[in-house]
């Protein structure tokens, strides 16, 4: 279903993707990651089962993603002190193999090949008529490694980060930082994402169009220009 539906393509020039949860599939990735994880570290002398460790992480992941996003922890910190944090509730008190978990992750997961359904079709669709950028808050030296794999990275002509510009999304300064290095204008671009305040928001109060991926229409009234349900739908759209 495409909601807030109208013909506005002939303007656009420049599309901006989200990649975590929009294009390259997030949850089942840092799942398959996480399992290999507890497996190789034999995480189960402490855990039930990797399901518990995968949710504790989870769980921990989020509330600290949630600060260094706000500037409240550094990444260096938020690398290991999601593991450290989710070995403590089980009794493992080690801020060494934290750090080591915490550096495997990083290795682990940009080789993960999940993508959200739709994915290559749509980039196949879009890449010959629009100029395609990857605009993400996600650590520099794994978004890029994560597209290679997937063998996605040519349809991109920049891949900006939160890093590279030194502001995380929603902030204006972090599209603006995207616009002008791919040499954009406001009216001629869009943003496509899941994140509806971190995305869809953000780009609204920067000045420009939205496409908001919500497979669970979780908004459906939302302000946003277009909602679609699956990623295939935006071929509709644009």
């Amino acid at each position: 279903m495409i909601l807030n539906f109208f013909f506005k393509h002939n303007a656009y020039k420049h599309i901006f993707f989200d990649l975590d949860r929009t294009l390259w599939d997030f949850e089942q990735n840092m799942r398959d990651a996480l399992a290999e994880i507890f497996v190789n570290r034999k995480l189960d002398i402490a855990f039930p089962d990797k399901d518990t460790f995968i949710e504790c992480y989870n769980r921990n992941n989020h509330y600290l993603w949630d600060k260094y996003l706000k500037g409240e922890l550094t990444k260096d910190v938020l690398r290991y002190k999601r593991f450290d944090i989710t070995l403590k509730e089980y009794g493992i008190n080690n801020k060494e193999l934290a750090k080591t978990i915490g550096e495997e992750y990083l290795e682990i997961m940009p080789l993960k090949t999940a993508l959200i359904p739709g994915t290559h079709e749509v980039l196949e669709y879009l890449a010959p008529k629009y100029n395609l950028h990857i605009l993400s808050n996600g650590f520099k030296e794994v978004q890029l490694p994560k597209l290679k794999r997937c063998k996605i990275d040519h349809y991109f002509e920049w891949v900006i980060t939160s890093e590279h510009s030194g502001y995380h999304k929603p902030d204006k300064r972090a599209f603006g930082y995207a616009l002008s290095k791919a040499n954009a204008k406001k009216s001629e671009s869009i943003m496509v994402g899941d994140d509806y305040e971190v995305d869809i928001m953000g780009a609204k109060k920067f000045g420009i169009d939205q496409i908001y991926f919500s497979p669970k229409n979780s908004k459906s009234n939302s302000k946003a220009t277009f909602v679609v349900e699956r990623l295939d739908e935006i071929i509709k759209v644009l």
